[in-house]
């Protein structure tokens, strides 16, 4: 039995380049309500998702509340229990209301930060295999580097949340 609900579609948002925060040409990706959470073990539900989709390196925390990046992997936050409001794409992109059963995707370079969050919140994260974690601070000298890492990273072999037919591998497709 799928934990994923069926025609499962994510919101696709690309961000731009604010000068400070690189984002990515490709679009971030945003599924709401897409996971059926076991109300006894959530957090084991998207672990469990995202590790059959080949998304590993799966840690569980909240969303830092600094405004960062990470220019040298893509990441997925799955939420587990509670609820954020996160500004995704920097000081200038967009906040989101993100609940338990949400998943979000995020390419290489995407700017995100945690506004508040309810008390049990709760995300997993995971990244593509061979891929190396590293936060990164909005600077002027780490978006310099970014804009050289960031075409660099490659493509996922599988969307975290519907596999290797799913919208991530449509909506990330290079041209």
């Amino acid at each position: 039995m799928s934990v994923v609900r069926d025609s499962a579609e994510p919101l696709a948002i690309v961000f731009e380049d604010d000068g400070l925060v690189p984002n990515n040409i490709l679009p971030f990706l945003v599924y709401q309500g897409a996971v059926t959470l076991d109300p006894k073990r959530p957090e084991k539900t998207i672990e469990n998702l995202f590790e059959t989709n080949d998304w590993g390196g799966t840690w569980r925390n909240g969303v830092y509340d600094y405004l960062h990046y990470h220019a040298t992997v893509h990441e997925v936050l799955g939420v587990a229990r509670g609820h954020a409001r996160v500004r995704f794409g920097g000081d200038h992109g967009q906040e989101l209301d993100i609940k338990a059963g949400d998943v979000a995707i995020l390419p290489a370079g995407t700017g995100h930060q945690c506004i508040n969050a309810s008390g049990d919140f709760c995300v997993i994260g995971a990244y593509p295999p061979g891929s190396k974690m590293e936060i990164t601070r909005a600077t002027p000298e780490n978006h310099t580097k970014a804009l050289k890492t960031i075409p660099k990273v490659a493509l996922p072999p599988a969307d975290p949340v519907t596999g290797k037919h799913g919208a991530l591998m449509r909506l990330w497709s290079q041209p």
